[in-house]
């Protein structure tokens, strides 16, 4: 999504939109591990969260520096997601 729509739908471009959480999941996954930015301003929308729960994705929202600590430990079906700025 460009962040121009996301900021018209959200408010803000730091808001994961349902066709972004869409794009980014793959099937058999079974937890998300999102790095939300230095400040911790990257958020899921309602819509998003939904959808992850319906594919029966766990996940945990962190500041990207500890999230990067719990990606390195991860094991099994996980996707990353970091955001770097912010």
């Amino acid at each position: 999504c460009k962040k121009k729509l996301l900021k018209k739908v959200y408010g803000t471009s730091h808001t994961m939109s349902e066709g972004e959480a869409k794009h980014i999941y793959e099937k058999g996954v079974t937890w998300l591990i999102i790095g939300n930015g230095q400040y911790g301003r990257l958020t899921l929308s309602d819509e998003a969260r939904v959808y992850f729960e319906e594919q029966g994705c766990r996940v945990y929202i962190y500041p990207t520096p500890e999230a990067i600590n719990h990606w390195n430990k991860a094991e099994g079906a996980v996707i990353g997601l970091f955001h770097l700025t912010c």
